[in-house]
């Protein structure tokens, strides 16, 4: 079933995005059928520069633009104001993404064949970000990243320190670490969005999945669902510099490069960044281990890239081609290894050995998204986090995040507990 009930919803947050586009989608003189990409990372420019080059040069009769503007969701929002939709968008799956799905911006490409090669995982992330039930499917997940604990396996070998699977094996393993002299962790939390890495890792093993799902429903409240982690959040402070509010992300990246910790709890998309200050640098990665028990331990991991067709695209043929392009094993493959990503292809693809520790869970599809994929951006959520790490005042901070929600989410409670009561469980 559709739902329009937050249709209203977008263009209110939309107005808050005062950037401009000149982009447009164009009559080609030569009569080729135009495709226009809009994409939302900025530092993949130059990836997407060489596939627009290759797709044209393949192409006689599509003509293929893609831009990787600064600020690109603020771009786009400004431009579905205007009703003036790129055929297809790369986007990460986050609240975004359960907007415009709400908004019917989107067109339904269950159809396309290439859904048969995804990673049932990442359909199952995809599905999980509807505010609502709705059928069809509206993203094709192009590549992925995991988060966890990223760890020296040349100081990790030298000590015969062992990989931890549960809460207690790791701050063991912490107190081992600091009694030979060297800081277990490092910390960024000078910029408030790495105070989300360790949460979200944390949180796949030590709250359900759709712990924002029920709030929305009135089933239960943050300070029930996050109460063990945000204490077992706090108690790994200890085990990083004595003030990791002074460092910010470069500044954790290049001390971990640098071998002044033995772990770095981040995702994998801060490899470029650690091993440009060191590129010899031996890195491995496990998931983080946050539960007492071994048993049903997940990969924090989510949609970090995918395309959706617009409804507005006046040829779903021609986009499907150029899907059909970037869903290429070759192309997919270049990409992986200029962002050090994971594909949410099923294939035989070569991972970064970075992922090492993580990829049983990639291969069995055996993930759990971001809790943050679900936080409203006006909600401020890593500015809170960084707030109770500075206060340490556990009840004061969840307290405010239920608060915050009830305040920043009204619209989209509303239209959840409107929906349960017309239809039932929206499981």
């Amino acid at each position: 079933m559709k739902r329009k009930g937050l249709r209203s919803l977008l263009p209110a947050v939309c107005l808050t995005a005062l950037a401009s586009a000149a982009w447009g989608c164009g009559d080609a003189s030569d009569g080729k059928i135009e495709v226009e990409i809009v994409q939302y990372k900025p530092e993949a420019a130059n990836y997407f520069k060489t596939v627009e080059e290759a797709f044209n040069a393949s192409h006689d009769n599509i003509h293929l633009t893609i831009s990787s503007p600064n600020d690109a969701m603020a771009i786009l929002k400004t431009r579905f104001i205007r009703e003036d939709y790129p055929d297809i968008i790369g986007i990460g799956g986050d609240i975004n993404y359960s907007y415009f799905v709400d908004a019917d911006i989107l067109a339904d490409i269950s159809d396309y064949e290439g859904m048969q090669d995804v990673n049932e995982g990442y359909l199952d992330i995809a599905e999980a970000l509807e505010l609502v039930p709705v059928d069809g499917t509206y993203i094709l997940p192009y590549a992925a990243n995991a988060a966890g604990v990223l760890y020296n396996r040349e100081m990790f070998e030298e000590h015969g320190w062992q990989i931890p699977e549960t809460w207690e094996e790791l701050t063991a393993l912490c107190d081992e670490i600091a009694a030979e002299g060297i800081l277990p962790f490092y910390f960024g939390f000078k910029d408030t969005w790495t105070c989300l890495a360790p949460w979200n890792a944390m949180a796949v093993e030590l709250a359900p999945a759709d712990t924002t799902k029920q709030v929305n429903k009135g089933q239960t409240t943050f300070t029930d669902e996050y109460s063990e982690l945000a204490e077992k959040y706090m108690a790994l402070l200890p085990y990083g510099p004595d003030d990791p509010f002074a460092y910010n992300y470069n500044d954790a990246c290049t001390a971990f490069a640098r071998g002044e910790s033995a772990m770095y709890p981040i995702g994998s998309y801060a490899a470029p960044q650690i091993l440009s200050v060191n590129p010899d640098l031996k890195i491995d990665s496990f998931v983080m281990p946050a539960s007492d028990e071994k048993e049903g331990r997940t990969l924090n991991s989510g949609i970090d890239l995918g395309f959706c067709v617009t409804k507005d695209c006046k040829n779903k043929e021609a986009a499907y081609e150029v899907l059909n392009f970037l869903y290429e094993d070759d192309t997919l493959q270049k990409y992986i290894d200029a962002q050090t990503s994971v594909p949410c292809k099923k294939g035989n693809f070569e991972l970064s050995s970075l992922l090492d520790g993580m990829t049983e869970f990639i291969e069995s599809g055996n993930m759990t998204d971001y809790q943050d994929h679900y936080y409203p951006s006006e909600m401020s959520v890593d500015a809170l986090l960084q707030t109770f790490l500075i206060e340490q005042d556990q009840d004061a901070f969840l307290r405010n995040f239920d608060t915050s929600w009830q305040r920043y989410n009204r619209d989209i409670i509303r239209m959840v507990q409107e929906y349960e009561a017309a239809h039932g469980s929206a499981e």
